[in-house]
């Protein structure tokens, strides 16, 4: 059995999260504004075009993910109720390639509800569920829905890409932006599979 805590997640954190839906009309929306989720701004880094990128590849995930077989069958045999809570935010690329997945998984069984929160509107919850110190995303978090507790945690990317990462920042090799394009490649060819076999082993040993 998974090892079950109590998170600093509350009912009214669940209440307010968005459906991907919801998500998804929130970064169209801004955009229309020339805005985008959150108060990231680094310098030197066009925000609004990386959210229009993300927007092309959820868009496309959307369309081409599919679940491999193992992984359905998995899933359909969850029989408790779970609310999968995803911290992101619009300009995240890592969050562009993966939540379509994670959507599409949950669609599969309805005793999942997956949601969303801005992470920078909710920092007191990122803080609890950091990667290496950082506030990296996306970050999923697998709670019983009738007592919020916590089953499980996903994030910020699939094993082999988050060891890509480790790698490059203890031996950084060309400019980080030949990096990121590296990473973007990866999963455009890896087509989800990684992820999706990372959740057949996390699911489990969360039921």
């Amino acid at each position: 059995m998974p090892t079950q805590t109590q998170t600093a997640l509350t009912q009214a954190h669940i209440d307010k999260a968005l459906n991907y839906k919801a998500y998804r009309g929130l970064i169209d929306e801004l955009l229309e504004q020339n805005r985008a989720t959150g108060d990231y701004q680094p310098e030197g880094i066009d925000i609004i075009h990386y959210t229009k990128m993300n927007v092309q590849r959820m868009n496309r995930w959307d369309k081409t993910t599919k679940i491999l077989p193992e992984l359905l069958k998995t899933i359909e045999g969850i029989s408790q109720k779970w609310i999968w809570l995803v911290l992101t935010e619009g300009w995240c690329g890592d969050a562009a390639q993966n939540i379509p997945a994670l959507v599409k998984m949950a669609a599969q069984n309805q005793n999942i509800q997956i949601k969303f929160l801005l992470r920078d509107e909710n920092l007191e919850i990122m803080d609890t569920y950091l990667t290496d110190g950082g506030r990296s995303i996306p970050k999923l978090i697998c709670l019983k829905q009738e007592t919020l507790e916590e089953i499980g945690t996903w994030g910020p990317r699939p094993a082999e890409v988050q060891q890509m990462v480790n790698d490059y920042k203890e031996n950084p090799t060309g400019t980080y932006q030949e990096f990121t394009e590296k990473l973007h490649k990866w999963y455009a060819n890896d087509k989800t599979h990684s992820l999706q076999k990372d959740f057949l082993k996390l699911i489990n040993t969360w039921t």
